[in-house]
């Protein structure tokens, strides 16, 4: 095989891509990430002892941090950026072992150079990758179990540089996340204790995604009930995508009074629920839909695109458009600017705003307002009017319908599972698996609209403080005890940490879907399975009869 990776729910054959991802990824690409992860599990293993000698340790956690986000899904399609991180990795490593080995610790050798440094063409790049890929594990359930543990990392990962960048900051979680990739190479460990750190790694995800809740609340406001115009304007544009509101707070600074306006796009789209970002008038609202849709919406908006994380889908319809296409934080495409941060945080986006100037005015492709903003200070607020209206039974069951979009048309069981569901029944939804149900006229209840979202993949933190607070309102000791219903879509690895974390919460009965990870071998899929009662997805009607029950 020239490349194996199956960490997406649009893994080839539900198995895995062989030859070429899916979402567009060359097996190049594929490889210098796996040789990219491999690294880091050595960087780790050497900051592990730095760590415990009390070493100035935040280079490397933030590298780490930032590479595993590099690896996620639709981030980063540049083999030239994955180069500059392999060579960066070695330095780091050697480093931060002379570091630690200066603070007392002794290393019984080196790690073995050799499966890495320095690849002379594909096929020998190829041959490196696989003595150190996802199929170097032979035994399939300690692989399933790495995989998934890997996986959950990336994730937590994405929402640990998020607050970063905002100047948010665990220690514990950057601790956590070192250790458990010096643990992934440990093949001592049984397959019990594997699914124990399977477990533990969502109460981390947790941890992250309640760190980034705080870090932009705290920067940017708790968000508001809003309605999001999604038509446009008289001036060219720029679109923003991706999760990373540091970067919107930037882009929005250097364009006031430019004539350029601001449109978000995709993830990006929770923005307009935050207080401080309501101030700029050329903020004009969201444009598109989810991030699969973006080759055809991108050549209608005619202005340039920001992408501050995943999801990028390669190729563009047009070679002359790729100049319109900017990359930022852990993303990039090959062609594309990539814009840097200097050493305070700064980022200088003129090229972007240049190319808005230069760019006709958007294309209206819809119009009207959809409404988001239900995180779970706002809902909090209006606990009151939920609680009345679910005691006098206007309200029966709420259905967190949280998670990521896709590309196969398996997904529209979503919305049509929206469609179907009973007149006295709330979505709560997070992620862009909203926009398979967000512009529907579902009405509402007593003014309660039946589909709150909340914002970002991430916010789904804001769905679990939503489910704990109806638990204390309602004087229920167990969330499953609650009339809350899970159906959760994924597609990338951000869901996985999720998904973790609500199986570190205890939750059971989820749905998941359309299809089960292909990183899940069968008995681990089965133990899962057994422990949380998980089940996938099947015909909308009997789905819903099977929730109503």
């Amino acid at each position: 095989m020239p490349m194996f990776c199956f960490q997406c729910q649009e893994a080839g054959g539900g198995t895995g891509c062989v030859a070429k991802g899916v979402c567009g990824k060359e097996e190049s690409t594929a490889n210098l990430q796996d040789l990219l992860i491999y690294l880091l599990k050595g960087i780790a293993i050497y900051l592990k002892q730095a760590k415990e000698r009390g070493v100035d340790t935040e280079e490397a956690d933030y590298f780490i941090v930032d590479s595993l986000f590099s690896t996620i899904s639709n981030a980063n399609f540049d083999n030239q950026s994955f180069m500059n991180k392999i060579g960066k990795a070695l330095a780091i490593r050697k480093d931060i072992r002379k570091k630690a080995e200066r603070a007392g610790a002794v290393f019984s050798s080196d790690i073995d150079d050799a499966a890495i440094w320095k690849p002379a063409d594909d096929e020998e790049l190829k041959q490196k990758a696989k003595k150190v890929g996802v199929l170097a594990t032979k035994n399939k359930d300690i692989r399933s179990l790495r995989e998934m543990i890997t996986y959950g990392l990336k994730g937590m990962a994405a929402y640990t540089e998020h607050a970063y960048n905002l100047g948010y900051q665990d220690p514990d979680i950057f601790k956590f996340i070192a250790y458990t990739l010096v643990k992934l190479t440990d093949d001592s460990l049984s397959i019990d204790e594997l699914f124990e750190l399977t477990m533990t790694t969502g109460d981390y995800g947790l941890k992250a995604m309640a760190l980034l809740d705080q870090a932009n609340t705290e920067s940017y406001g708790n968000p508001e009930i809003t309605e999001v115009e999604i038509g446009v304007s008289d001036n060219p544009g720029i679109l923003i995508s991706g999760h990373d509101l540091k970067d919107m707070e930037m882009l929005l600074e250097q364009t006031k009074d430019s004539g350029v306006d601001i449109y978000t796009h995709s993830e990006m789209l929770p923005a307009n629920y935050y207080p401080a970002f309501k101030k700029y008038d050329h903020f004009i609202g969201n444009y598109g839909s989810s991030w699969w849709r973006q080759r055809e919406e991108f050549e209608t908006f005619h202005g340039p695109i920001l992408f501050t994380t995943n999801c990028i889908v390669p190729p563009w319809p047009a070679a002359s458009y790729q100049n319109k296409i900017f990359t930022t934080n852990s993303t990039g495409y090959p062609g594309s600017m990539h814009i840097e941060a200097d050493e305070n945080g700064y980022k200088d986006f003129s090229p972007v705003i240049e190319a808005a100037k230069n760019s006709q005015v958007p294309e209206e492709i819809e119009t009207g307002k959809i409404i988001g903003g239900f995180a779970h200070n706002q809902v909090v607020e209006l606990a009151d009017k939920i609680v009345d209206a679910v005691e006098k039974g206007k309200i029966k069951k709420f259905f967190v319908m949280a998670g990521c979009d896709g590309r196969f048309k398996e997904r529209r069981y979503y919305t049509e599972f929206a469609e179907k569901l009973p007149k006295d029944t709330v979505i709560l939804t997070a992620g862009c698996a909203k926009y398979r149900y967000n512009k529907l006229d579902l009405g509402d209840i007593d003014g309660i609209p039946r589909v709150l979202d909340a914002g970002q993949c991430n916010d789904s933190y804001s769905l679990i403080m939503i489910a704990q607070k109806l638990a204390e309102i309602f004087e229920v000791e167990d969330v499953n005890d609650l009339p809350i219903a899970y159906n959760i879509a994924w597609y990338e690895q951000k869901a996985v940490i999720i998904f973790l974390a609500l199986l570190s919460l205890g939750i059971k009965n989820i749905k998941l879907g359309p299809t089960l990870p292909a990183f899940l071998s069968e008995n681990v899929a089965e133990t899962i399975i057994n422990k949380f009662d998980l089940t996938t997805i099947g015909e909308v009607e009997a789905d819903i009869a099977e929730f109503l029950s």
